[in-house]
């Protein structure tokens, strides 16, 4: 898969967590989404449960509160269009502060509320707790169809590779004097998208006939075996476990 590739998300530790294998911690983060989607929206207490097992994890993988607040903020748009649901939802009403909302549109905002943020929540653990690099690893180790695995190996390190000719070619543009402070402006950024997309094209042949060159036959080579042993496995599911038996317990009581 290549040297490995940091992220803002991965925060760098040595804890039980981050010692699971990718593969491990993929699946665990999988089924306990899948549990809490299935969680029925009216058992409140199930999800205030899901949220403490996350803390717990939070804990124990050492990843600060501030940072996983911080890392919650993609949520925004889906509180923003939760909060509208019960305005424009249909049904019966009820009166809040003054105002008639929607009864099924407040249980579809407290819906996707609960279950949008837990599933984010879970996710920004995993992203912080495991390095890109073992991410697709863990991918490949599941089985994922190699091709979604090389395709999405290289759109990370292209990534980075776009990301670094933005940045020089905005170096380039204020060393000559050029700052963007109105519409006049935009000529100048559109050539130099036109540039930055001919370059990565150019580059991006560069790099195929490169690996051809090498043997790449549409695969490319496993220099890591990633491995896990039923203790790993069972400390990796331990969570989505737990969080089966609140769900069991919210669809019985």
């Amino acid at each position: 898969m290549g040297a490995g590739h940091a992220h803002r998300l991965y925060r760098h530790g040595h804890s039980p967590v981050h010692a699971l294998p990718p593969h491990t911690k993929l699946a665990a983060v999988f089924c306990f989404v899948v549990v809490v989607v299935s969680t029925p929206r009216e058992a409140m207490w199930a999800f205030a449960l899901y949220a403490l097992l996350l803390v717990a994890v939070a804990c124990a993988a050492k990843v600060p509160a501030g940072h996983l607040l911080k890392r919650l903020l993609i949520e925004i748009p889906f509180v923003a269009f939760a909060v509208l649901m019960p305005f424009v939802a249909e049904g019966e009403r009820v009166h809040v502060l003054g105002m008639s909302l929607s009864e099924s549109g407040l249980w579809g905002a407290w819906n996707v509320l609960a279950k949008g943020t837990l599933g984010v929540a879970a996710s920004v653990l995993l992203a912080s707790t495991t390095e890109l690099r073992e991410l697709l690893l863990g991918l490949q180790r599941l089985k994922l169809p190699p091709l979604l695995v090389q395709i999405a190996s290289f759109m990370i390190r292209y990534g980075d590779v776009i990301t670094d000719e933005m940045r020089r070619m905005r170096i380039a543009r204020e060393s000559r004097g050029f700052e963007a402070s109105g519409v006049r402006h935009w000529g100048v950024l559109a050539k130099s998208a036109g540039a930055l997309f001919i370059r990565s094209y150019e580059r991006g042949e560069r790099v195929h006939l490169a690996m051809v060159s090498r043997g790449y036959a549409g695969s490319m080579p496993v220099i890591d075996e990633v491995t896990a042993s039923r203790t790993q496995w069972s400390y990796a599911l331990a969570l989505p476990s737990a969080a089966l038996v609140v769900c069991l317990l919210g669809w019985m009581l």
